[in-house]
């Protein structure tokens, strides 16, 4: 048998992962494709705050009474959005999980705004720096009652990432995983060309209005079109700013590509909540870092480690 692409779709860790590897033995592809579904259910597992008995739910239920130790897994990363939170100044932070669905949940039952009071309570308790990470003892302790923390921003890129590590470590030189936009590929296609990742067009996400290369690093892209509800004529989307507890106005869509799938969808919802001028500026000096921000008005702009002539036609 010739090289060909074997591909495996499933709904993990609540959205659609599409997994794919170059083989020219399928039943190697199903083994490996298997194992890294296996691969996302355990890490959706040590992540959830869905389950009652998991160790963010018990690190959330003992905030502001006591320490929690976690898996070394889960402290790392951890101490990795840590880091993302200090240099995006807070406009990413895991404690976002205060902010209860019942605030928003961009569905149709939704026709009016939450309470503006109800919101700024519930943002209260956002601060990545009452979050206190004990080393010595791998323990995370939340500082105040309430607090919660979720990796929803964070999550789908490191789980990525992970099956990546895996599926190499059984041999597939070759192969992606794209996580409902946040995606990593290494090697080539089985044609042996590049992997290529599409852009949607935030106002009309079936057509592509940007095509990459892909092949070794990771990208994630994030937009207005994924979630939202319509208020009053306004369309209101999915990221929430952490200081107000309101989605952010203004960017319909952000593309970021980075080494890694993990950084690449952490930085989408911050440079969100940052606006144009801030995020790029941030960007910037973010060495193998790059993204593609599309504002309200359908104006472009990139970062300076990247040049739209060079890859692509805009279509919007």
């Amino acid at each position: 048998m010739s090289k060909q692409l074997f591909k495996r779709t499933e709904k993990l860790m609540g959205n659609r992962f599409v997994i794919g590897v170059i083989s020219d033995d399928e039943l190697k592809a199903k083994y490996g494709l298997h194992a890294a579904v296996l691969e996302i259910k355990r890490i959706e597992n040590l992540l959830s705050t869905f389950q009652e008995n998991s160790q963010i739910n018990q690190l959330n239920e003992l905030a502001g009474i006591a320490p929690q130790k976690v898996e070394l897994e889960v402290f790392q990363l951890i101490q990795r959005a840590q880091k993302i939170s200090l240099m995006t100044q807070g406009a990413f932070d895991l404690s976002y999980g205060s902010l209860d669905k019942s605030l928003w949940n961009f569905d149709q039952n939704m026709t009016q705004l939450p309470s503006a009071e109800v919101a700024k309570k519930l943002v209260e308790l956002i601060d990545y720096k009452q979050i206190e990470l004990d080393d010595k003892n791998q323990t995370v302790f939340l500082k105040r009652k309430g607090m919660r923390i979720g990796f929803g921003g964070i999550g789908k890129g490191y789980a990525a990432d992970c099956v990546k590590k895996l599926l190499i470590s059984l041999g597939f030189e070759n192969g992606l995983v794209n996580a409902s936009g946040d995606m990593c590929a290494w090697g080539f296609q089985e044609t042996g060309e590049n992997w290529q990742i599409g852009i949607a067009n935030p106002d009309d996400p079936n057509k592509i209005f940007a095509e990459f290369n892909l092949s070794n690093s990771a990208a994630a892209t994030s937009g207005n079109y994924e979630k939202f509800v319509w208020i009053d004529g306004v369309k209101y989307s999915h990221t929430i700013h952490p200081k107000t507890g309101f989605p952010i106005q203004g960017i319909k869509s952000v593309t970021v590509l980075a080494p890694f799938a993990e950084l690449a969808d952490a930085l989408t919802t911050p440079i969100a909540v940052m606006g144009v001028e801030v995020a790029l500026d941030m960007i910037n000096q973010i060495n193998g870092v790059a993204c593609v921000i599309i504002d309200d008005h359908n104006k472009i702009y990139t970062s300076k480690n990247i040049s739209l002539k060079e890859h692509i036609a805009i279509t919007l």
